[in-house]
């Protein structure tokens, strides 16, 4: 009676997710925001000192087969501030379907106002234009035996492929406002005839604007809007907001034009280190679970200070 109803709940996963099974899955409003340079190898080297990111969501979820992602990044500068690097890994399941990319990206960096760079107690935020451009590569499974369908020649043999991936990137930051565009993975369609994964190619646009609620600049709000497209999916939009206040404690919201709502709240364990917790729900009438995360992320040298 389980394995059966897990079946149905898996097959009901995997269409309700077509679209992300089939294509790089967009980021949760905790990765994106606190792991950019997942979507845009431009943000490789942003921070003054170097920046490790893990990320997980899913995992906390009882329902077998719903979706689940854990992501780990580092980013550093290099001995030359005009240089960024970036590596990481991201694994993604729903249902039978595991994905895991993993990416090394580059960054170069324009800096101006050279004696403003080093930002404010909210953040390195220079005034920068950056290029980047990330290599990698995708791990695509879909065990599709485990379901157990007879009698459909669909689901009578797994998929497994290897798929190099290669993107670029650019990024916009001054002071209070920054704007990027990516396409992380430029070269999914060139290899579908070979592997048989049927992956698109993603492109993302975002903007976002920090201002404060009072001259003490105690208070730090920081609205983002970020767009996904995919070729033949519709396009995906993301509209959130984050609260900080100085670096002690910060919460957020948003929706997504896929009917979900997201959410989070977390605080600063140190000047160094903070731990976030991320709330996902969906308003779809197919019944899927709600879906809790953690963000941990570490600065070294003097951290967020």
């Amino acid at each position: 009676m389980k394995n059966k109803t897990y079946i149905i709940f898996t097959v009901i996963i995997l269409a309700a997710f077509y679209n992300s099974v089939k294509a790089q899955q967009t980021p949760v409003f905790s990765s994106y925001n606190y792991n950019a340079v997942l979507i845009n190898p431009a943000h490789a080297g942003y921070y003054e000192k170097t920046d490790v990111v893990m990320t997980t969501n899913g995992y906390f979820n009882s329902v077998d087969g719903s979706p689940r992602n854990i992501d780990i990044s580092v980013n550093t500068l290099t001995r030359s501030e005009n240089i960024g690097l970036a590596a990481g890994i991201a694994h993604n399941q729903v249902g039978v379907t595991y994905t895991t990319n993993f990416f090394a990206s580059y960054s170069y960096k324009i800096f101006f106002h050279e004696d403003y760079k080093y930002g404010r107690w909210w953040a390195y935020d220079p005034n920068i234009i950056s290029f980047g451009i990330t290599a990698g590569g995708q791990i695509y499974d879909e065990n599709l035996t485990r379901l157990g369908i007879e009698n459909d020649p669909e689901f009578q043999e797994d998929i497994h492929s290897f798929t190099p991936t290669l993107g670029i990137g650019f990024l916009y930051n001054r002071d209070r406002i920054y704007f990027g565009l990516s396409a992380p993975n430029l070269l999914s369609s060139t290899f579908n005839s070979q592997n048989n994964t049927k992956l698109k190619n993603v492109y993302y646009t975002y903007f976002g604007y920090r201002m404060f609620t009072d001259l003490f600049e105690d208070i730090l709000i920081n609205p983002s809007f970020l767009v996904k497209y995919v070729d033949g999916a519709p396009l995906q939009a993301d509209l959130n907001a984050l609260v900080n206040y100085k670096n002690k404690f910060e919460f957020g919201g948003g929706y997504r034009s896929s009917n979900t709502l997201n959410f989070l709240a977390g605080f600063h364990l140190s000047a160094n280190s903070r731990l976030i917790f991320t709330y996902n729900k969906s308003l779809e009438s197919i019944v899927l679970p709600d879906t809790y995360g953690v963000v941990f992320n570490y600065r070294f040298g003097t951290g967020f200070e």
